[in-house]
């Protein structure tokens, strides 16, 4: 646990990312660690004001209308200044939880490329988020796995079938599952730790897989 100080909690969406990292975070402060959780993108910050065009639409309806770079340095500076701003201090002093990060660019912006340039991107983007921007890389990604299918069903219980309230990007099937393919190669080449979050059609419950979770940071603690 003590060399895990930044651990990111991954996965497309609706698996339950912010739920798992709010339970971990709760798990981590009973055990008296210090500990803070974070979640990107920071919507409350102006930070985040070229991402919100981005997800509505403002710079195109298809995700491909912004290409995987571009996209990439919104989210990218979006995290540099809630670093700067709010959570730098939180990091060096104890354990960072973080509902997204870097790795939601591994994930989403692969997806906009073919295969064959997936090594170079994530080459550009590690060296960009880690060592241009100086934003601390994580020493451990969790990334919990939903089937597509029951992915697609959470988000449309989420908006309570209105698909009008959905973003580029969860608007667009054919884009989640090129992101579905992209993050499986991540997890597989980056070594990220997979949590299987779907059975017999149905996610686990909530219970069940933060234990998972809680049982890959704490170890035996």
């Amino acid at each position: 646990m003590a060399t895990n100080k930044l651990i990111v909690i991954e996965g497309l969406d609706g698996s339950g990312k912010a739920t798992q990292a709010r339970r971990l975070t709760k798990a981590l402060v009973d055990r008296e660690i210090p500990v803070r959780e974070v979640s990107f993108p920071d919507y409350d910050s102006d930070s985040s004001a070229l991402v919100r065009m981005y997800l509505s639409g403002q710079f195109g309806t298809d995700p491909q209308d912004v290409n995987a770079y571009a996209a990439s340095s919104f989210f990218a500076v979006d995290r540099f200044a809630s670093y700067r701003k709010d959570w730098s201090r939180d990091y060096a002093k104890g354990v960072v939880i973080a509902d997204r990060y870097t790795t939601s660019n591994a994930v989403h912006q692969c997806s906009k490329l073919p295969p064959e340039q997936w090594e170079e991107f994530l080459h550009w983007l590690f060296d960009y988020e880690f060592h241009l921007l100086g934003l601390p890389a994580p020493d451990s990604v969790i990334y919990l796995q939903v089937d597509p299918a029951v992915s697609q069903r959470l988000m449309t219980a989420r908006y309570h079938g209105d698909e009008s309230k959905k973003d580029v990007h969860e608007k667009d099937t054919e884009y989640l599952a090129r992101s579905r393919r992209a993050a499986e190669y991540c997890a597989e080449h980056l070594g990220w730790t997979t949590v299987h979050c779907t059975h017999s059609d149905a996610m686990r419950s909530i219970e069940d897989i933060q234990a998972e979770v809680q049982g890959i940071v704490l170890g035996g603690q």
